[in-house]
């Protein structure tokens, strides 16, 4: 679903005695340690693409059991329902581990200091506030800078779930955390030294 060989890379990276697996088949994830679970593109396509991999049901039986990574749209994936759909007027069906939604920027009439519009996707380089501290902000510094691509974010019904902010036009959640799952709504494969110190604390994470 998009950035899949980028994660793994960062995880070799990070973890170079560790064995990374790509998972093709449901027992890959059965076998796993832990799991990341990354996404990018159409809300819509990466559900149909896990449920037509027939990984939709280990996926979801690894959320209950093992360490569990979100990454961007695989965050987004988490919840219960999307406004990005196909169908006008519809709502995409998400695997409804946390509760809340996935909801579109509304930032086209707002300027940025500059003057300019922001614009959507929301797109490059922007500063994460950590609203509650976790094992995976370890060695991150508040207010480090993480790297976006998107053009909806989670909005968890449950704000205890909340841990990471981000404000683009107003601030949104952009870090979520519950019991063994840590998902954020940027790329840290992305992010360069804190990105790789995130991967780094998921591998030796144990909650």
């Amino acid at each position: 679903m998009g950035n899949i060989r980028s994660v793994a890379q960062a995880l070799e990276k990070v973890a170079p005695l560790s064995t990374i697996v790509i998972a093709q088949h449901p027992e890959q994830i059965a076998r796993a340690d832990r799991v990341i679970l990354p996404g990018q593109g159409a809300m819509p396509d990466c559900m149909s693409h896990l449920e037509q991999s027939g990984l939709l049901e280990a996926v979801l039986g690894a959320s209950q059991t093992k360490p569990l990574l979100g990454i961007c749209v695989g965050e987004q994936m988490l919840f219960q329902e999307s406004a990005e759909t196909k169908i006008p007027g519809t709502t995409t069906q998400c695997l409804g581990i946390l509760p809340g939604k996935v909801i579109r920027f509304d930032v086209e009439d707002k300027l940025q200091e500059d003057g300019s519009h922001f614009k959507v996707p929301h797109m490059g380089w922007n500063e994460v506030m950590q609203v509650q501290s976790h094992p995976l902000w370890q060695g991150v510094p508040n207010s480090a800078r993480f790297y976006f691509v998107h053009s909806y974010y989670v909005v968890p019904e449950n704000k205890n779930h909340a841990f990471g902010t981000t404000n683009y036009g107003g601030l949104f959640t952009c870090a979520v955390a519950n019991e063994n799952i840590f998902a954020t709504q940027f790329h840290p494969e992305k992010s360069a030294e804190y990105g790789l110190r995130m991967y780094d604390n998921f591998t030796r994470w144990n909650p």
